[in-house]
């Protein structure tokens, strides 16, 4: 931002010249100022938001599929998300990437912050195999784009599921 300020040029080119300049300065600094994770949580924020676009076109076309095919082909349900996240940020996140993804929405949220409550247009599998499904997916990628430094890689060893 402060390139573009400088440059008196608001236009998305300059931006990203702006952030390709911040980034390399930062590199070359980290030797003095130690490694602040900046490089994963770029990798992962690019990674939510691709996971993002792809689940979008996959549930648009398949909600657009059920509305022009005859018959009824959804099993509807609500599903309690037992939420990992626990800052503001994460958990608004999650509840509007969900309710922006057709076929989904996010209702509410317990009043001890544990759960997040969807309405889902398809249960697929189980219940239980959707929820962990959203843990595994949307949850633990706006965990890993959100994370302090350090936390990335302990974030990423605890999405992964445990034998019993």
């Amino acid at each position: 931002m402060i390139w573009t300020a400088v440059q008196g040029a608001f236009t998305l080119p300059n931006f990203v010249v702006g952030f390709a300049l911040g980034y390399a300065v930062l590199l070359l600094l980290r030797p003095l100022v130690g490694d602040a994770g900046y490089d994963a949580r770029l990798w992962h924020q690019v990674s939510l938001v691709g996971f993002f676009v792809k689940e979008l076109v996959k549930s648009s076309v398949r909600v657009a599929w059920e509305v022009i095919t005859p018959g009824y082909g959804m099993r509807a349900g609500i599903l309690a998300v037992p939420l990992d996240l626990k800052s503001d940020l994460g958990i608004t996140l999650l509840a509007n990437l969900i309710s922006l993804t057709p076929g989904t929405l996010s209702l509410d949220i317990s009043d001890d912050r544990d759960h997040l409550f969807i309405h889902a247009m398809y249960i697929d599998k189980s219940p239980e195999e959707d929820v962990q499904h959203i843990k595994n997916t949307f949850e633990r990628r706006i965990m890993l784009a959100l994370g302090k430094p350090g936390e990335v890689s302990s974030v990423a060893d605890r999405a992964q599921p445990q034998s019993v």
